[in-house]
């Protein structure tokens, strides 16, 4: 059965700029996020009660106990390389004001789990002013993307993307994330089956890669893509690779691009 004890691995309180094309949110958002440990083979949901995030002048918001989806945006995700769940909600009403956020916990069996951080409105300012002038060009150099496809031949293991850093476009540091799924538009991507993503929260995790993910300009994808398939992957930018040290995400437009045919 292993440990099936509800135990908090982390939090994130933060402001979100979502640029997602043939998205009808606004840009604007801010988001929650509680991720745990392990729960052996007891999967998480079944032994958690409720989830509240907490914030200043009363601010409150509810997680949903079910799977997240792009039309929800509210619920959890399971990671199955690591059989770990993190809960997640995005709020699309604005910002969020500077100040200590805390999500708390009930599980079935009575506990009460919190974890708080506070939240500084200055990275998010200097990051979205860099993105906001250099947006186009941060666009325009992802590969590969319909614009930029991968050349007939290619193999389809080991396959490289890349992508142009705010470091270069404007001289801010930055923290890069990589994630990728069979899609071939918004629609279809779905974050609770990713083929793979280069998750820096891991990697940064117990003193490992300390820069993990710092100005990253491209990942080499870790595992081998099918022929003939039309893939989607999307690039968030934030300020930290600690979960709770994250004051802002910015979620990159997706690009797609299709495997050459064997």
């Amino acid at each position: 059965m292993g440990d099936t004890k509800v135990r908090i691995y982390d939090i994130m309180a933060c402001d979100v700029y979502w640029d997602f094309e043939e998205s009808n949110l606004p840009r604007e958002q801010h988001k929650f996020l509680v991720s745990f440990w392990p729960t052996g083979d007891v999967p998480t949901p079944q032994l958690i009660d409720r989830i509240v995030a907490k914030g200043p002048d009363g601010y409150r918001v509810e997680f949903a106990n079910e799977p997240f989806t792009n039309r929800n945006i509210n619920g959890h995700i399971y990671d199955p390389t690591l059989n770990y769940y993190w809960y997640m909600v995005n709020l699309p009403t604005g910002f969020m004001p500077p100040g200590t956020y805390t999500i708390e916990v009930t599980c079935k069996d009575g506990t009460v789990l919190s974890k708080s951080r506070v939240q500084d409105d200055a990275p998010r300012k200097t990051l979205v002013s860099a993105y906001a002038r250099h947006r186009e060009d941060a666009y325009a150099s992802f590969t590969p993307s319909r614009r930029n496809p991968l050349p007939e031949g290619s193999p389809l293991s080991g396959v490289k993307s890349s992508w142009t850093t705010l470091k270069a476009l404007a001289g801010v540091d930055a923290y890069y994330i990589y994630r990728i799924a069979e899609a071939s538009s918004l629609k279809e991507f779905d974050t609770q089956r990713l083929v793979w993503w280069d998750n820096i929260f891991i990697q940064r995790a117990g003193g490992g890669e300390l820069t993990a993910g710092l100005n990253r300009s491209g990942v080499t994808i870790g595992t081998e893509l099918k022929p003939d398939t039309s893939y989607g992957y999307f690039v968030e930018i934030t300020d930290a690779n600690v979960q709770s040290e994250t004051n802002i995400c910015i979620f990159q437009p997706h690009q797609f691009f299709t495997t050459p045919a064997r």
